[in-house]
């Protein structure tokens, strides 16, 4: 079609000017050309120099309106705000849970969109409610030089990742931007092979309460533990914990100092639960540690229950461009019962019976308000300061505005 235009433009202008023979030829020619009849070549001769007004095309009625649009925030809000890739694969079983449980009104036609909507979609309509979300931390690891020649370093690609059992540990502290005095710590464990993590908070990051809060945790998982690798602070690379990896047959490895890839599957752990959930205020009280505690209680259930993770499966470099393939979003929970070896029949059928009652907005809900406590608390003790962000309170008006529509 594009060639037919230009042929017939470039000849328009001599169609116009040229005799009636000459226009007859012309006709021929561009009769030949393209195939058209002499009526219609002659009228495509005569408007090929006409201008005409383009009018603009009426703009498509949006697919997914403001009723769809209220539910995404509110699925997303529960979710505790992923990428728009890792909502997509959770939507399959939030949506028929939450309608279920009474959380979400909706009616089918207005399912079925959330069901089929895009990732990328998701992501561009949901621009405006991420762009508040944009607090940063800081780093409190010292170094510890005891027993590091007695613990092997590994780097981020040397775990067998395809077994449950392998987990990374790491610190993040809660100073406020104030590092003076003592301050609270939560401890993040977690499973490189399924995304199993547990977390605990300590009254500040000495040796014994770490290593109490490590027993807890791992005690926790639904499968045996059976290497621990930590960055080389010395709250982990002390004899309290190397003696205790010995005596339960642990692999105990650290990762190479200066690399925080090395701990690359905890780190984001750090900042999607401990960092999104409770964000950047200075926590040092009992009363505060407490509420930590029970906010992971909680938090535990949704991470490990309902938020899809991927795993990435290659990465190959092509001159200066890498090519990373990923497999599909997987919750925890459904990469533990996919497992054929470690994960005992038993514990599959125990989680499977705990996870069919779960209400993840009521926990999200839950959740909120332990935070929104624990805000009331940190800010009245400081004075009159500015609120770092905190994605619980952002997240607890848009569930509000939500239900009350």
């Amino acid at each position: 079609m594009s060639q037919r235009k230009a042929v017939t433009k470039m000849l328009a202008l001599e169609y116009r000017r040229a005799s009636k023979v000459g226009k007859g030829l012309i006709l021929d020619q561009v009769c030949g050309l393209n195939g058209w009849h002499r009526n219609h070549a002659r009228k495509a001769l005569t408007q090929a120099l006409t201008i005409r007004a383009v009018k603009p095309r009426p703009p498509r009625p949006p697919l997914y309106g403001e009723p769809v649009m209220k539910a995404l925030r509110l699925l997303w809000a529960v979710q505790g705000t992923p990428c728009g890739r890792l909502l997509a694969a959770a939507l399959p079983d939030l949506v028929p849970r939450l309608r279920r449980l009474k959380e979400l009104e909706i009616d089918d036609g207005c399912a079925g969109l959330l069901l089929r909507i895009a990732p990328a979609t998701i992501d561009r309509r949901l621009r405006a409610d991420r762009a508040k979300l944009d607090p940063r931390g800081r780093s409190h690891t010292k170094p510890g030089t005891l027993l590091k020649d007695s613990i092997p370093m590994r780097t981020w690609a040397e775990w067998d990742d395809a077994r449950p059992g392998f987990v990374e540990i790491d610190l993040v502290g809660h100073e406020g931007g104030n590092s003076q005095g003592e301050f609270c710590f939560t401890l993040d464990i977690t499973d490189v092979a399924t995304g199993w993590t547990e977390t605990v908070s300590v009254r500040n990051k000495a040796q014994k309460w770490v290593f109490a809060a490590i027993k807890e945790a791992t005690a926790k998982f639904p499968f045996p533990v059976l290497g621990i690798d930590s960055d080389n602070g010395s709250e982990f690379i002390n004899w309290e914990l190397f003696r205790w990896c010995e005596q339960e047959n642990l692999t105990f490895t650290r990762s190479r100092s200066g690399n925080k890839n090395d701990g690359a599957h905890v780190g984001q752990k750090n900042w999607h639960i401990v960092r999104q959930t409770v964000g950047y205020h200075r926590y040092d009280t009992p009363g505060e540690l407490d509420l930590l505690n029970r906010i992971w209680e909680l938090q535990r259930i949704l991470t490990n229950h309902f938020a899809p993770q991927q795993k990435l499966i290659s990465k190959e470099r092509h001159g200066a461009k890498i090519t990373k393939k990923y497999d599909a979003p997987r919750t925890p929970f459904q990469r533990a019962l996919a497992d054929e070896g470690t994960v005992r029949k038993a514990v599959k059928t125990r989680l499977t019976r705990e996870n069919k009652p779960l209400n993840p907005a009521a926990i999200q809900r839950q959740i909120q308000a332990l935070t929104a406590e624990l805000l009331t608390l940190t800010t009245s003790k400081q004075g009159p300061k500015a609120k770092p962000s905190m994605r619980a309170h952002s997240n607890d008006s848009t569930m509000k505005t939500t239900r009350a529509s």
